[in-house]
């Protein structure tokens, strides 16, 4: 069966070390375009840390997607119009917030769609995720009174040893309430439930008559292991988590490698 979809994890992926897309697989994505394929970007990050890759790649023009927040967010890009938007349940914003203040070196964190809010204590990072989403982190006093607005997601960012402590204690107190996995060793997602890339990309699939054998997911990193598994070519980079690699059909050249532009021409160019 023919992959018509191609869908791509940005840092770690499309994106090189430095954090742009490279000329070789910029061109080879706009051509797959052109050959009537279509490409959706499938991120943790906010809209806006999405939106200026989609602009580059052309995505409106050409009709792709983007699934921001782990796909809690889907927007296609030829008229900007959201076809899914799920969101948290607002009565454990609070008691999350509480809970993670008292461990000290946690922040929580959320999102508008031009700023990364932090709800406790400001760290190294959450500037990762700013550099990355290219918008600013504004620190607020009163978190919960602050996220008065429908929420996609939060994340408590912390130290990797630390956050392992936590993982436990919030799956089992948000069991069949919220979605909680990590998507970097130092990033927690708090999801609302059944929220992955991999649910996302088949509510996507189902709207425009594919399934997921027309589908190649590319990734590097944890919250990418259920769009793998789902894909009907399951893609890990070599530069990928050792878990991430073990679910995936293939390895391919790194980021840094042009990995994603080698998988374009193996499987879609010559269909």
């Amino acid at each position: 069966m023919a992959y018509e979809v191609i869908a791509l994890d940005l840092d770690g992926t499309l994106t090189n070390s430095q954090k742009v897309i490279t000329g070789p697989t910029h061109r080879g994505l706009i051509d797959l375009q052109r050959s009537g394929k279509t490409v959706v970007l499938a991120s943790g990050r906010p809209i806006n840390g999405v939106s200026y890759l989609a602009d580059e790649l052309e995505l409106k023009r050409y009709g792709g997607y983007t699934l921001s927040f782990n796909g809690a967010r889907i927007t296609r890009c030829s008229d900007g119009q959201i076809i899914r938007n799920q969101t948290l349940p607002p009565d454990v914003i609070r008691p999350i917030w509480e809970y993670v203040k008292n461990i000290p070196g946690l922040d929580l964190i959320s999102y508008t769609d031009t700023q990364i809010l932090s709800g406790i204590r400001n760290n190294d990072f959450n500037l990762v995720e700013a550099r990355n989403c290219r918008i600013d982190i504004v620190p607020v006093e009163d978190f919960p009174s602050v996220l008065d607005f429908p929420v996609n997601k939060m994340i408590v960012s912390g130290d990797p040893g630390l956050l392992q402590t936590v993982i436990g204690p919030l799956q089992e107190q948000y069991d069949g309430k919220l979605s909680i996995y990590f998507s970097e060793p130092f990033y927690l997602e708090i999801m609302p439930l059944n929220v992955d890339k991999a649910s996302s990309l088949d509510f996507l699939l189902k709207t425009i008559g594919l399934t997921a054998e027309n589908l190649i997911c590319c990734g590097d990193s944890y919250n990418d292991i259920s769009m793998i598994e789902y894909a009907g070519l399951g893609v890990a980079m070599a530069n990928a988590q050792p878990v991430v690699k073990k679910a995936a059909d293939c390895i391919t050249a790194s980021n840094d490698e042009d990995g994603v532009l080698r998988i374009i021409e193996k499987y879609m160019m010559q269909t």
